[in-house]
């Protein structure tokens, strides 16, 4: 059930202005424009709700009228709705990029991204090592590390991390190796007191001054 079958399914009672389907009831948001026709699509499943508005009060009227005419049939032979394996064909066909599609709209998001990052860092420079109003000096990345380019400063940031990811790892090495010391030890003290217990109860028995009761 889509906007186009419900537009059609109102419009015997007034003209359709416009159909809203949402997941939940509440305030109808602003769609957003679509960005892209292959990234970003959210899939609803599950029930959902629809908010159909008309273009005069009237059909809200003829639309609460409807329910004592029966139920409204979204697929007629007239307007048919895939279903089944039908269905899954068609979702498959539009699921498959067209590639030569598919690449030119890549290269035009890099060649926006490329421009906007370019006038970042022109921006950034211009400001680099200029007082603002309060007399506050704005670090940048760049200031951070002058010259440096930027797929070397990104290795030396993963360096970085694997270097505290394997401090951090031999540091628990070394917690679980004193763990198991510790724990033998323990267990070496318990057989020595253990043994010194025999053999005062054996010494007690000897002299005949061991009273278990």
């Amino acid at each position: 059930c889509i906007e186009d079958s419900l537009s059609r399914l109102f419009s015997r009672c007034g003209r359709v202005q416009s159909v809203h389907i949402s997941e939940k009831p509440g305030p109808v948001e602003k769609k957003e424009k679509l960005v892209s026709k292959f990234f970003d699509h959210k899939t609803v499943t599950g029930f959902q709700v629809a908010y159909v508005v008309f273009r005069k009060p009237s059909g809200v009227q003829a639309a609460k009228a409807l329910s004592q005419e029966g139920p409204l049939l979204i697929s007629t032979a007239s307007n048919p709705v895939k279903t089944g394996v039908s269905k899954w064909i068609a979702s498959y066909a539009a699921s498959v990029a067209d590639p030569e599609e598919l690449k030119a709209e890549v290269d035009a998001y890099m060649q926006d991204y490329d421009k906007r990052i370019a006038e970042e860092e022109a921006k950034a420079a211009k400001e680099e090592g200029v007082p603002d109003e309060e007399g506050w000096v704005k670090v940048t990345r760049k200031g951070r590390k002058p010259g440096l380019p930027r797929i070397e400063a990104a290795n030396l940031r993963v360096l970085e991390r694997e270097k505290r990811k394997r401090a951090r790892k031999e540091l628990l090495n070394f917690y679980a190796w004193q763990h198991r010391e510790t724990k033998r030890e323990h267990i070496a003290q318990l057989r020595k007191k253990f043994e010194e217990d025999k053999q005062r109860i054996a010494l007690m028995r000897a002299q005949r001054k061991f009273r278990p009761y």
